[in-house]
């Protein structure tokens, strides 16, 4: 269950406001969902309850605090003690007094059928549930053995900037434009008792998103990602809803193994039992179910920046790569990955004609029409160019034609931006030309293609912006094509990159950049040849057999 948002009274010393005017992001969350997440957690009645605390953030109508009754009650038989012992054994909070009062009826009937006094019952409901906002509690309100809920899922824009601003400033790592939840992630991780867990069901974007990098950091930097389960296409809430859903299990201690696993629609509640037994016990390293999958990882990945998307054996052979092999950018090798120039007015800067300006001020530019074959074929475009082998711009009364030139379309070029800021400089590109990676062989990588797409420039053209490239002091280009032509390069891009419509892929350099390759002096004559004569004939097949062997893997899953 979300959290509703706004209270009928101001709690905070903010503007109150109706608990109909605003959206309050409840989503209730499905009784098998609750019971799995406190069994992934191990939160179980075998245990002494008492003696633990649980928080629930965002307690709505009372669906996870009637399985935790539940869980409560059991334990107290279990374990001879009174339930007037659990008094202090859970905090819930809700900003709706009128789900404070449900969330109450609910757990006092829930211990009252389990055969508890109606008064002792009434006293721990009570004590149990408060109105409250829990991204603005004190710190010491907030110390806990779990965290469990479904926080809420609000878009920045239903949040009225007085509140908006509280909570930011409350949470660090709500920048940008993120959702509420992002706060109560935080705010949950931060209460946590060493050892202490958090069990979250929650839209997944923030392990992806820009908005999601300071958690991510915060993760990272403290934590252990133990398990991310996803859920999109299960029927997890009572209603129906678009948010992309994820159990998450994160501990207060050092990063330690993680499982990734990934539904189907068949996951229901017999099988997120069988998948938390499997999860509890431990005795496998992967799982296969027409229901789920999932692999055990030695820990979670290490960047912030993005996490990965795939199936759970990909993701396992991805993390044990990562372990394994460096980034393909890298110092040691001189191997760079970059994006090509963009002019801020191609309509002036990119011409076909090769007589417009001064010869020397005509730059050979590779696009991505010229790549489509897979071999560079050239079409002829150029970039009239500003600028001098030093890195300067022209003088342009030295260059007569060029001048005139830019002083035809000059009301276009000083319209834009960055002439604005630098009017002395208004005949300028954005980026500056860097003459010597025309002269360097380089791998172009259209940025929008269905597959991964190496192409070789031996040395010769100025690649335009549409156009990645990676150069390198150490690689043979062909090789290193080879390699990046194969589906291991690919699944790398493929985890990280963002889709487009019908699966188009993104190759952009922060994906790129992702794909980690072996030390090119570890290559074996015979594979280096492999993948050079698979890059030549764009055998994909073939470069994947070869980059298998580099990798040392068997097989890439699914």
């Amino acid at each position: 269950m979300a959290t509703p948002l706004f209270p009928d009274t101001d709690l905070h010393g903010l503007p109150a406001l109706p608990a109909e005017a605003v959206e309050h992001g409840e989503v209730f969350t499905r009784r098998w969902v609750v019971d799995l997440i406190l069994d992934l957690l191990g939160y179980t009645a075998d245990k002494d309850l008492c003696d633990v605390k649980l928080v629930e953030p965002a307690c709505g109508s009372g669906a996870f605090l009637t399985a935790v009754a539940s869980r409560i009650s059991a334990s107290c038989r279990a374990h001879n003690r009174p339930i007037g012992d659990a008094l202090a054994a859970v905090r819930a909070l809700d900003l709706l007094d009128r789900n404070v009062q449900q969330s109450r009826e609910v757990v006092e009937k829930q211990l009252v059928d389990e055969g508890w006094q109606a008064e002792k019952a009434a006293e721990v409901a009570a004590a149990w549930v408060e109105q409250g906002d829990y991204l603005l509690q004190s710190d010491a309100d907030h110390r806990a053995d779990y965290v469990v809920g479904n926080p809420p899922y609000i878009r920045l824009e239903d949040v009225p900037d007085h509140r908006m601003a509280a909570y930011r400033s409350a949470c660090p790592t709500m920048g940008g434009r993120a959702d509420i939840y992002i706060g109560f992630y935080e705010t949950a991780l931060q209460s946590l008792k060493p050892g202490g867990q958090l069990g979250f069901i929650c839209a997944d974007r923030w392990m992806r998103n820009q908005y999601g990098r300071r958690l991510r950091q915060l993760v990272k930097r403290r934590f252990s990602m133990d398990l991310a389960l996803v859920m999109h296409d299960v029927d997890a809430f009572d209603d129906q809803v678009s948010a992309y859903p994820a159990i998450t299990i994160i501990s207060n201690r050092s990063q330690g193994e993680a499982v990734a696993a990934d539904t189907t629609r068949a996951f229901g509640s017999t099988q997120a039992h069988d998948f938390a037994d499997w999860y509890t016990k431990g005795t496998s390293e992967s799982i296969t179910t027409p229901a789920f999958q999932a692999a055990r990882m030695p820990h979670w990945f290490p960047d912030e920046d993005s996490w990965p998307a795939a199936s759970p054996a990909r993701l396992a052979t991805l993390e044990e790569l990562t372990e394994r092999f460096r980034l393909l950018e890298d110092d040691k090798t001189g191997t760079r990955v970059g994006i090509g120039i963009a002019t801020g007015a191609d309509k002036v800067f990119l011409t076909d004609d090769d007589t417009l300006v001064e010869r020397d001020r005509l730059l050979p530019m590779a696009m991505v029409r010229d790549t489509t074959s897979g071999n560079l074929n050239w079409h002829g475009t150029y970039l009239v160019n500003p600028w001098t082998a030093e890195g300067d711009l022209v003088d342009l009364t030295a260059h007569p034609r060029l001048f005139k030139y830019f002083e035809e379309h000059g009301a276009a070029l000083r319209k834009r931006y960055i002439a604005v800021k630098q009017p002395q400089r208004w005949y300028k590109t954005i980026d500056k030309v860097d003459h010597r990676l025309t002269r360097r062989p380089k791998l172009l990588f259209p940025d929008m293609k269905l597959t991964i797409h190496p192409v070789l420039d031996e040395g010769g053209l100025y690649p335009h912006h549409n156009l990645y490239f990676i150069v390198s002091d150490v690689w043979d280009m062909r090789v290193l094509g080879g390699l990046l032509l194969s589906k291991v390069a690919e699944a790398f891009v493929e985890a990280y990159a963002v889709k487009m419509r019908g699966g188009t892929l993104r190759f952009q350099a922060q994906y790129l950049r992702k794909i980690r390759v072996p030390d090119p002096a570890a290559i074996s004559e015979s594979d280096r040849v492999a993948l050079a004569e698979a890059f030549d004939k764009r055998d994909v097949k073939a470069a994947t057999e070869a980059a298998l062997r580099v990798y040392g893997l068997a097989e890439l899953p699914d």
